[in-house]
Formats: structure tokens, sequence, C-alpha cells
């Protein structure tokens, strides 16, 4: 299993994508890599020839001693041990944020690694500069959410904060707006304007926003939800939200501002 964290000595997962990702963006963090023997497939043999290209030895391990390593876990035929990733705090997150970031996501609870994951992702694409989230009560980072996340684990950086309300007000002051997705929000997300810097916090699978995280937040936003379903999964609402601020700052300032 992932074993980042404070004081811990290694990082464990695999999939391609994931593998490819960090062979890519940060190669010194490799300790180990290891690949299945055979069938030499296609995508196996991309990874090799980038690992030798970063000078990283390979070492060939059998399917069952690899899948020994993260048991219930697909790791489509490489593992890679790594050295934790290094990690942003919240005080230089808020450096960040003074000095030009301008959109953040932010998970309020959000415990499915596998929602973590598809977030990551989703914020890489919309082009956020990091995910917030509280230290306890939150996914952590696991071989999962490390293979669904695609890459984006090593691109997008992960805050995790003791009180998430006060990080909230901290980047208020900082300059952000932040809007929170509730449905029981009191204005459409189509109705806001996303494009000063912004922070968009998503609550918890099932229970939402917590009490004070709403509080904290500038707007409540809601979906306009059309048919009989009344919520979406955190990591598709979380996409519609993203890109509904991208789509906002592609056509620039409303219309007769200055």
């Amino acid at each position: 299993m992932s074993k980042g964290g404070k004081g811990s000595r290694a990082e464990t997962f695999g999939g391609i994508h994931a593998v490819a990702a960090v062979l890519q963006r940060a190669p010194e963090r490799v300790k180990r890599l290891q690949l299945a023997p055979d069938p030499i497939e296609p995508a196996l043999e991309r990874l090799r020839a980038l690992a030798q290209s970063r000078g990283i030895s390979i070492e060939r391990v059998g399917r069952e001693r690899l899948d020994q390593q993260l048991p219930g876990f697909q790791n489509q035929g490489v593992v890679v041990h790594c050295t934790p990733r290094p990690l942003l705090d919240e005080k230089a997150l808020i450096t960040r944020v003074r000095d030009g970031l301008d959109l953040l996501l932010v998970l309020d609870g959000v415990t499915d690694p596998h929602n973590l994951g598809a977030c990551l992702r989703t914020a890489d694409a919309a082009g956020a500069g990091a995910v917030v989230m509280p230290r306890h009560h939150s996914a952590a980072l696991t071989p999962a959410a490390i293979k669904v996340a695609s890459g984006a684990a090593e691109t997008v950086p992960v805050v995790t904060v003791g009180n998430l309300a006060r990080t909230l007000a901290a980047l208020k002051d900082a300059g952000m707006w932040t809007v929170g997705l509730a449905g029981e929000g009191g204005e459409s997300l189509y109705d806001l304007d996303l494009r000063p810097p912004t922070a968009i916090v998503m609550g918890a699978e099932g229970e939402g926003l917590r009490r004070l995280t709403r509080e904290a937040c500038d707007h409540l936003a809601a979906l306009p939800m059309q048919g009989a379903v009344e919520s979406l999964n955190v990591s598709v609402a979380t996409g519609v939200t993203l890109f509904e601020a991208v789509r906002q700052r592609r056509e620039g300032p409303p219309a007769g501002s200055a």
C-alpha cells in the first residue's frame, strides 16, 4: 500500500499512467522499478524505454510477486517504489495564491480514494493549482487514488490542513472567492462569476459540506438538475464546476465591463 506521509520512507504504487508520470516528472523519487517479465506488452515496453532514458534500473518480477506487494490492486504489470512526494503546506499555498494562483479545488471530507483520484485528474485537466482537504476524515493518496488520477498525483499538489474553515478564511484574505457546491445552494452555478480567483469547495459523498465549511463560503451554488436524480457523484460534480470556471475564463470579462 501507499506509505506516504510524515515519517514514512517509501511510497509504493502501480498502474501504467501513474508510473509513467513519476518517471517523466520526478525520476529522482524512484527507488525501485519492477516490471513483469512477459509478455512484453507495448505499454510496458514504453515504460522500460522511459526508465532507461532516465537512468533508472529495472527489476523483472513475476506477476504473482507484483500482486503480492499490492493485494487487490490492478498493477498492470508494473510497481514502483518511491520516496514520498514533496508536500505543499498551507503557508506555501497562501503564498502561491498571493503570487497569482487563481483556481483551487477544496474537498471537504471526500473519503473514497477513487473519487479523490478522479478529482485530482479533473483538477489537472482544468488547470487547478492544488487540491486542499482536511487532514482527518479524508481519503489518502493510496495506490488506488494514484492510479485513478492517471498521472495527476504528480502534477497537482495535495494540501492537507488541520482546520478547513480557517484555511478558507486565509484564502479569502489572500484574495480568493470561495464557492461551495450544495444541493440547497440558493444560487445556480451558472449565475455566478467564476472569473476572479476562486476556490471551488466540494462536499463529502452523501453528507455534502459540513456546517462550518458552508458558513466559510462566500457563495453556495447548486447545479441545475433537470432529471429525477437529486445529486451527482462528487467527482462528476467537480468536473462540471471546474469546467464552468474554465468556460467563463475562456470567454473573458462580462460584456460591458471596463
